[in-house]
């Protein structure tokens, strides 16, 4: 119960996206936020706008990812920090590295929620985008045997996080669902899990 010199202040609701490279973080974020009202950013186009350079020329300058997350896990913490509901577009690493340290910091005190996207290891390499040193698209011819090794290595990418993936607050499948009908169910499955409430 409330005193009668508190004011109650309302928590802003943060959902924080997760998952594979190209699994769709960025389009379905987007989509969900437009869905819920909410503000969206792209944790990636955040980095570039935050310290003027690509990702891919960011990387380069260190000899590890440990660097580059570590500095993209400042840009994850003045995300965090706005007191607005917004959809964040995290990277295939979101929940671990820098940026878990980030998000287990921001949790105590706010509705913070991870949401894990997966799909197939399939259906992910057909996604799979190429991108030049200042990330702009590029086209890249999938031949049978370098389709074989690019799957090797998305399945071998899927091992690597798997285990932070498990520790997301709410896992979705979105194998073989119309596009259109992804951000319904992750309402759906947000309600039922009691993030969000009945009827949004």
């Amino acid at each position: 119960m409330l005193g009668n010199n508190t004011v109650s202040e309302e928590k802003s609701m943060i959902i924080y996206v997760v998952g594979m490279a190209c699994v769709g973080k960025t389009t379905i974020g987007r989509m969900l936020a437009e869905r819920l009202g909410y503000t969206f950013f792209d944790l990636d186009e955040e980095v570039m706008k935050y310290y003027q350079k690509s990702i891919e020329r960011l990387q380069s300058e260190h000899l590890t990812m440990y660097g580059f997350r570590e500095k993209a896990g400042v840009v994850l913490d003045h995300l965090l920090s706005k007191n607005i509901d917004c959809v964040i577009a995290g990277t295939p690493a979101g929940l671990k590295f820098a940026y878990n340290k980030v998000f287990k910091r921001h949790k105590k005190d706010k509705e913070l929620y991870s949401l894990y996207l997966y799909d197939t290891c399939e259906n992910v390499l057909d996604r799979l985008t190429f991108y030049d040193v200042d990330s702009n698209p590029i086209e890249e011819p999938m031949s049978p045997a370098k389709r074989l090794r690019y799957l090797r290595d998305v399945k071998a990418d899927f091992n690597y996080f798997k285990s932070s993936y498990d520790r997301a607050d709410v896992q979705v499948s979105i194998e073989n669902i119309p596009l259109s009908d992804i951000p319904e169910k992750i309402c759906n499955i947000l309600v039922e899990q009691h993030v969000l409430p009945a009827g949004v």
